[in-house]
């Protein structure tokens, strides 16, 4: 660590957005004479990411923010972190009224078709509520909604006739426009359910690849086919696309999950084709897991169901659906490695943004050990990995040369937007072997074939399938 001195203010109560934090510490931390600057909330984890920069945080809350920098003039560096925050919070100029302050005032205000609610995890209830209770569909950006609530939220649309699309809705594509985390995807006939944000943008760029398009992606969040939700907002979102004039075929997509639920909501009588794209049999426990709340699934099987059988992974689901639609399979995009020489790799390492796409290379290369940066537990207080690549590049600067590392990198509306800016230069200074899926479509404004060869030129193999490039991860061992 090096002398210069630091300063770390706390500032009670004073709350702003994780993409606002992240965009505030990339512009600190380029600013001459700035060694280290970080502005986060107080989180137990961005407090101990402080102290790991050798920063000495004061006592602090979780709803506190935390100011950090180390630079030559440290006060001045402050002082432009809080001008920043300060032009965030200032009201645009010319505002003709005061915004409404709540759902329901705005719901009152005027007609709106759909709500998003995007704000801490407890407050987002309320928000969403306002918004059920008005009759209108929600989406809710927000994670850290308890169980309890999300059930109680989606009994309630569903004697109100509406959906709820979350807590913890990354991805969303209605009428052709894109909701949170979006990639630019051509109308086409195939709908989407989705309990997984990534898994959704894996399945339709997929399909974007084969010259498929897509009617609407409905997500529902990542717990709706648990047994503690029951499957209330897909079995809704799957009779909604069945409605749908414009769809011809949907896909299910979501993380292992509850048999009884599965076989629930796949045996409504509907009249337009579905196949399911569920991940399981899980050997999750096995191969070292995904490290994330719940652990493991147990194995289940749809055999009650009444329809075709889940595909093994997400690859295959889509492979299934063309063919269910009379389209050709086409040779998956990848770009191998570039020639070299490195130690016979003995483990695989999983850094990933999207919790199933996770979850899927942990049970496609059988081995491992995955985490999900995405999770709850990592990104309070901090923008999505997906946003913000700190933690991925540290922990690829921690890898061994005896490791290969499986990771995702996710384009598209909302992501980082040049997401080998920062991760190529640490994928070239690693000591592993790193093999790459890039989610993305060719209409995406990250260039998806710049994004590639600048992985490609960092020494990483890149694939667009994820569960390809997991098997390339376990061909190396």
């Amino acid at each position: 660590m090096t002398g210069l001195p630091q300063a770390v203010l706390v500032r009670r109560g004073a709350y702003h957005d994780s993409v606002t934090l992240m965009r505030v510490s990339r512009a600190l931390s380029e600013l001459p004479g700035v060694e280290a600057a970080m502005v986060a909330m107080a989180t137990d984890l961005n407090v101990s990411i402080l102290r790991e920069m050798g920063f000495d945080v004061p006592e602090s809350e979780p709803g506190d923010l935390l100011i950090a920098v180390r630079a030559k003039d440290p006060d001045a560096a402050v002082e432009e972190a809080e001008r920043r925050l300060t032009e965030v919070d200032r009201p645009r100029s010319g505002a003709a009224e005061q915004p409404p302050l709540t759902t329901r005032s705005a719901a009152a205000r005027g007609p709106a078709d759909l709500v998003l609610v995007s704000t801490p995890g407890e407050y987002a209830f309320f928000e969403a509520l306002d918004a059920v209770e008005a009759g209108l569909p929600v989406m809710i950006f927000s994670d850290g909604v308890g169980v309890a609530q999300e059930r109680r939220l989606k009994e309630l649309a569903e004697a109100r006739g509406v959906l709820v699309m979350g807590p913890d809705c990354g991805t969303a594509a209605i009428c052709g426009a894109g909701l949170g985390f979006a990639n630019v995807l051509t109308p086409g006939p195939v709908g989407v359910v989705a309990a997984s944000g990534t898994g959704a943008q894996q399945v339709t760029c997929l399909l974007d690849w084969a010259g498929v398009g897509v009617s609407h992606v409905l997500g529902v969040g990542g717990r709706d086919l648990s047994a503690e939700v029951g499957g209330l907002s897909a079995a809704r979102a799957l009779r909604m696309l069945d409605e749908d004039p414009a769809t011809e075929l949907i896909v299910l997509i979501s993380k292992p999950p509850a048999p009884e639920v599965a076989r629930a909501v796949l045996g409504q009588r509907l009249r337009t084709p579905v196949v399911p794209a569920l991940l399981g049999p899980p050997a999750l426990a096995q191969a070292g897991g995904l490290t994330q709340p719940g652990g493991p699934a147990p194995a289940w099987d749809l055999t009650q169901a009444g329809g075709p059988a889940p595909a093994g992974d997400l690859t295959q689901a889509v492979e299934q659906a063309l063919r269910a639609l009379g389209r050709p399979v086409p040779e998956w995009p990848c770009w191998p490695a570039p020639p070299g020489t490195r130690p016979a790799p003995k483990r695989i390492k999983g850094l990933y943004s999207g919790g199933t796409l996770g979850a899927e290379a942990a049970l496609v290369a059988g081995q491992g050990e995955f985490v999900d940066y995405g999770d709850d537990a990592y990104t309070r207080g901090r923008a999505h990995p997906m946003i913000d690549p700190t933690l991925r590049v540290e922990a690829l600067a921690r890898a061994g040369e005896r490791d290969v590392v499986l990771m995702d990198v996710v384009l598209g509306h909302g992501a980082d937007p040049d997401p080998a800016a920062t991760l190529a230069p640490a994928v070239a200074g690693t000591p592993a072997t790193v093999v790459l899926a890039l989610i993305g479509t060719e209409g995406d404004p990250q260039d998806l074939h710049r994004q590639a060869a600048a992985f490609r030129e960092a020494g990483a193999a890149v694939f667009t399938s994820n569960a390809q490039a997991a098997r390339h991860a376990r061909s190396l061992l």
